[in-house]
C-alpha cells in the first residue's frame, strides 16, 4: 500500500516539529510521523494516537493499556546511551513529547522512520494495519544457528545497527492469548518476509537470517468489534490478515532501507 504523507509545520511549546499525517483507513486510530530535536540529535517518530485506550502486548515491555503506542528512530550515537540507559532515556524523551510513560508504548530503531512501510488488509469487517520498519546490515541472525556475544548485567547491553520492529494495529477485540499468539504469526510472516528476499545472516552467511537480535513487536488490540476473537493463529482469517499485511510491510521497509 502506497501512501502519501501530509507535512505540516507545528509549535509544541518551545519544540518546534514537523508532523506528517499517515492516513489509514483504520477507524479510531491516528498516525503520524513527528520530526523533531532531542538532545541536540535529529529524531523522528512514529506516533499512534488512539480515540479510546486500548489493550496492547509489547515485547519490550509487556501487557498495558495506553493511549500512544510509538516507534522513534534514534542516531547511533543516542542509541547508545539509550541502550546503557534506558529508562532515563525513556522518562527522558516522553517528557520531551509531553506523553506521561504510562499512557504510551514505546519502541525504538536506527531506522529512519522515512523508511517505514504500512500495510493494511481487511476481510468482511475485520482489518488489521501494520507499520514496520526493517534493518537488517549488522545483526541479521538465524535463530537456533548464531552465537550470541550479548550479556544483561544491571540492564544494560551494547549498542547494534539494525532492528526490525513491527506495529500491529486491529479493529478486533482480541483476548490475550490471541494478543500473544499474533507475535508468533506476524515472527513467522516477517521470517517469510527475510527468506523470500533471501536475507543471510551476518555472523553465518551460508545460512538465512530469520531475524535480527534486536527486534520487537505490538500487539494493539481493537476496543468495540463484536465478541471477543480468542485465535489469531494462521488456520484463521484474523491470522492471514496478520500475515499477509506483515510479510508485505516487512519486504517492503526492507527494500527502503537497504535497497
Amino acid at each position: 500500500m502506497c501512501l502519501l504523507w501530509r507535512a505540516s509545520q507545528l509549535r509544541h511549546g518551545e519544540i518546534d516539529v514537523k508532523e506528517r499525517e499517515i492516513p489509514l483507513r483504520l477507524e479510531g486510530a491516528k498516525a503520524r510521523i513527528i520530526h523533531h530535536t532531542y538532545k541536540g540529535f535529529e529524531l523522528n517518530t512514529l506516533l499512534v494516537s488512539f480515540v479510546e485506550k486500548r489493550r496492547v502486548l509489547s515485547t519490550l515491555d509487556g501487557y498495558r493499556e495506553v493511549s500512544f503506542v510509538a516507534n522513534t528512530y534514534t542516531p547511533l550515537p543516542l542509541s547508545e546511551y539509550a541502550m546503557k540507559n534506558y529508562q532515563e532515556f525513556e522518562e527522558s524523551f516522553l517528557a520531551h513529547l509531553r506523553i506521561p510513560p504510562r499512557e504510551i508504548a514505546l519502541l525504538s530503531t536506527g531506522v529512519d522512520m522515512d523508511n517505514m512501510a504500512v500495510c493494511e488488509k481487511s476481510y468482511q469487517e475485520f482489518m488489521v494495519c501494520c507499520l514496520a520498519t526493517a534493518g537488517v546490515r549488522g545483526n541479521a541472525q538465524r535463530m537456533g544457528v548464531d552465537k550470541a556475544s550479548w550479556v544483561e548485567k544491571d540492564g544494560k547491553f551494547v549498542s547494534v545497527l539494525g532492528t526490525i520492529n513491527i506495529i500491529l494495529l486491529t479493529n478486533a477485540n482480541l483476548s490475550d492469548g490471541a494478543m500473544a499468539r499474533a507475535i508468533i504469526t506476524a515472527t513467522e510472516a516477517k521470517t517469510a518476509a527475510l527468506q523470500d528476499l533471501d536475507v543471510r545472516s551476518t555472523f553465518t552467511p551460508q545460512s538465512q537470517a530469520t531475524g535480527t537480535g534486536t527486534d520487537n513487536m505490538i500487539v494493539a488490540s481493537g476496543k468495540r468489534l463484536g465478541k471477543t476473537l480468542t485465535s489469531t493463529g494462521g488456520h484463521t482469517k484474523m491470522g492471514e490478515l496478520i500475515g499477509v499485511s506483515t510479510k508485505t510491510a516487512v519486504t517492503e521497509a526492507i527494500e527502503k532501507r537497504e535497497g
